[in-house]
């Protein structure tokens, strides 16, 4: 479980969270979303202790990243933006090389990769080097070595961006086989779609603070509008920065 209270952080005189507050439980998927520059990257990094909070309390299931950030790295696995893949290492070759530094042993980095290879249909490149991979294809390389040493905790960061459907279809299975799993998913995104088809739980921040909590159907009717998308826009009180 990720439990996050009234944390603010400051770059120079921009605010870039200005009381963020939310618990995302396990079990669950939990979307973050907010316009552009709402804080959801700088909460992200935040979680997973790559940064320092200037206000406020963030614990990952109990332990605090701003004070122990190693042992929550240990059960946590973070997709951001920057793939950060060896574009001549194979696939296979890429998630063996990520096991180690987790510090798995052969066996069980070998049993890890015939797993998220199955769960993200890696079949057609697990033996193909990196080089000349599609925006798709990087994606599920990076979410696979992500989920190789089975964290407890996900935090992923627009993981949908340039998925054709098939990996759309990927995405969603191993967003389904984690949830089953009892991880605890925290997915920032856009797309209002992968909300409603993937996500049990949102948060809705604005401004660097959080707005709203709940289902996409309480959110709904906590607004009066039946649409998650005009929704959202009604709780953030912008239409700047929304893409579908």
């Amino acid at each position: 479980m990720i439990e996050v209270h009234d944390v603010k952080k400051q770059f120079g005189a921009v605010q870039a969270l200005a009381g963020a507050s939310f618990t995302a439980r396990d079990g669950q998927v939990t979307a973050l979303l907010g316009p552009n520059g709402a804080g959801k990257t700088t909460l992200l990094r935040l979680l997973v202790g790559l940064m320092k909070r200037d206000h406020g309390s963030i614990l990952i299931d109990g332990v605090d990243p701003g004070i122990d950030p190693m042992t929550v790295r240990r059960n946590i696995g973070f997709l951001t933006d920057q793939f950060g893949l060896y574009e001549r290492l194979s696939t296979r070759e890429y998630l063996d090389y990520f096991g180690q530094l987790n510090g798995m042993d052969k066996r069980a980095i070998a049993q890890r990769i015939e797993e998220v290879t199955e769960l993200l249909s890696l079949q057609d490149i697990l033996e193909r080097r990196g080089k000349g991979f599609s925006q798709g294809q990087r994606i599920k390389v990076a979410l696979a070595r992500t989920l190789l040493h089975r964290p407890r905790n996900l935090l992923l960061d627009e993981p949908s961006r340039g998925l054709d459907v098939m990996s759309t279809r990927a995405l969603r299975k191993a967003l389904a086989a984690l949830r089953a799993d009892g991880c605890c998913v925290i997915m920032a995104t856009h797309v209002m779609q992968e909300v409603t088809h993937s996500c049990d739980d949102v948060i809705v921040i604005a401004k660097g603070a959080t707005v709203a909590q709940g289902t996409p159907e309480s959110l709904c009717e906590r607004t009066g509008i039946a649409n998650l998308e005009d929704a959202f826009v009604k709780l953030v009180g912008t239409e700047e920065g929304i893409s579908v």
